[in-house]
């Protein structure tokens, strides 16, 4: 029986041999190439046409978002699943947009990431335990007024990571290249959604939520 294709695409070297380690213990996967780089993870599906890409979000200067959508355009009959340190929903609904089947966090267990593979290949979406108890617990909770960071977009999210990060607005907007109005726009609508007063009362929030 012919091994299930893999391609690990990451910019941390120690994460994508750990994910080589953790998949060479089943006997139905192989690896058949890893990269930290996206122009050669393109070069990689257009060569292999891997079955399986996983596919980290947080890359720079490329993010796996927007890897996900050249790496499909390459070779749309392979399915990715984004893999990320974030166990935020917001990201796991902006890579299905983008094409992903699937998606886990860094804290899924093996066993949860072998199952992901096996039901993608099935056909099917699948996202991990750890983003649908999240999910679950903001319905029940959908009349409280706590802030909620799904509630930003992707850009927002972007300037609250370079808010934490401690940057000025001239900074964030030379960062994103964007002007120093649509920043401060963004940190307007960011404290708006969020119901909070200051960046102060924003930073402590972040930080309260481990982002």
């Amino acid at each position: 029986m012919s091994k299930i294709t893999i391609l690990l695409v990451d910019d941390h070297k120690l994460i994508r041999e750990s994910w080589n380690i953790v998949l060479s213990t089943d006997s139905r996967f192989e690896v058949i190439g890893e990269t930290s780089d996206v122009q050669e993870a393109i070069e990689l599906v257009a060569r292999f046409k891997p079955q399986i890409v996983l596919m980290d979000i947080n890359m720079t200067p490329v993010n796996g978002f927007e890897a996900t959508k050249l790496v499909l355009r390459q070779s749309p009959q392979s399915q990715v699943i984004g893999i990320s340190m974030h166990s935020m929903p917001a990201y796991a609904r902006r890579m299905f947009q983008v094409g992903a089947r699937g998606y886990v966090t860094k804290n899924s267990s093996k066993d949860e990431l072998f199952l992901a593979i096996e039901e993608v290949l099935a056909g099917n979406k699948f996202i991990c335990d750890e983003i649908k108890n999240i999910v679950a617990h903001q319905e029940l909770d959908e009349e409280s007024d706590y802030p909620d960071m799904n509630l930003l977009s992707k850009r927002e999210i972007e300037v609250v990571t370079h808010i934490k990060e401690g940057l000025s607005s001239k900074e964030i907007a030379q960062r994103l290249d964007i002007s120093l109005k649509t920043v401060e726009v963004h940190r307007y609508n960011i404290l708006k959604k969020l119901k909070l007063k200051n960046t102060a009362a924003l930073v402590n929030f972040i930080n309260a939520q481990g982002f």
